[in-house]
Protein backbone atom coordinates (compact mmCIF):
# COMPACT_ATOMS: atom_id res chain seq x y z
CA UNK A 1 0.00 0.00 0.00
CA UNK A 2 1.70 3.36 -1.05
CA UNK A 3 0.19 6.09 1.83
CA UNK A 4 1.07 8.66 -0.50
CA UNK A 5 -1.18 7.57 -3.43
CA UNK A 6 -4.10 9.75 -4.77
CA UNK A 7 -6.24 6.85 -3.12
CA UNK A 8 -5.13 7.00 0.25
CA UNK A 9 -5.04 10.52 0.68
CA UNK A 10 -7.21 13.83 0.71
CA UNK A 11 -6.18 16.60 -1.00
CA UNK A 12 -5.57 18.56 1.82
CA UNK A 13 -3.55 15.50 2.56
CA UNK A 14 -2.05 15.75 -0.36
CA UNK A 15 -1.47 19.88 -0.47
CA UNK A 16 0.60 19.08 3.19
CA UNK A 17 3.12 16.20 1.76
CA UNK A 18 4.02 18.60 -0.91
CA UNK A 19 4.40 21.31 1.63
CA UNK A 20 6.63 19.21 3.55
CA UNK A 21 8.29 17.72 0.82
CA UNK A 22 9.53 21.33 -0.84
CA UNK A 23 10.53 22.34 2.81
CA UNK A 24 14.19 22.78 1.55
CA UNK A 25 16.41 21.98 4.48
CA UNK A 26 13.69 23.18 7.05
CA UNK A 27 13.26 26.82 5.22
CA UNK A 28 9.92 25.74 3.26
CA UNK A 29 9.49 27.99 -0.08
CA UNK A 30 9.10 31.34 1.33
CA UNK A 31 11.19 33.82 -0.51
CA UNK A 32 12.95 30.83 -2.53
CA UNK A 33 14.06 31.15 -6.16
CA UNK A 34 16.29 28.51 -6.33
CA UNK A 35 13.85 26.35 -8.33
CA UNK A 36 13.07 29.12 -10.94
CA UNK A 37 16.91 29.77 -11.09
CA UNK A 38 17.63 26.16 -11.28
CA UNK A 39 15.41 26.15 -14.14
CA UNK A 40 12.69 23.84 -12.60
CA UNK A 41 9.44 26.41 -12.48
CA UNK A 42 7.11 26.54 -9.63
CA UNK A 43 7.46 23.98 -7.76
CA UNK A 44 3.40 24.69 -7.02
CA UNK A 45 2.33 24.59 -10.73
CA UNK A 46 4.96 21.21 -11.08
CA UNK A 47 3.03 19.46 -8.28
CA UNK A 48 -0.60 20.22 -8.51
CA UNK A 49 -1.65 17.59 -11.07
CA UNK A 50 -0.93 15.53 -7.84
CA UNK A 51 -2.35 17.48 -5.28
CA UNK A 52 -5.83 17.62 -7.30
CA UNK A 53 -5.98 14.18 -7.50
CA UNK A 54 -5.38 13.65 -11.50
CA UNK A 55 -1.82 12.15 -11.50
CA UNK A 56 0.10 10.17 -8.85
CA UNK A 57 3.40 11.71 -7.14
CA UNK A 58 5.71 9.49 -8.77
CA UNK A 59 4.10 10.11 -12.45
CA UNK A 60 4.43 13.99 -11.95
CA UNK A 61 8.28 13.29 -10.59
CA UNK A 62 8.93 10.37 -13.94
CA UNK A 63 7.77 13.25 -16.05
CA UNK A 64 9.76 16.13 -14.58
CA UNK A 65 12.87 13.86 -14.51
CA UNK A 66 12.66 12.63 -18.23
CA UNK A 67 13.11 15.67 -19.25
CA UNK A 68 16.72 15.84 -18.32
CA UNK A 69 17.36 12.24 -19.82
CA UNK A 70 18.97 12.69 -23.01
CA UNK A 71 17.18 11.30 -25.88
CA UNK A 72 13.79 11.81 -24.28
Amino acid sequence: MNPFSIANTTREEREEIVRRSLSCGGGGCDNCSACGVLGGGDPWDLFLPYIEGEKEIADVNREYNARYVHGR
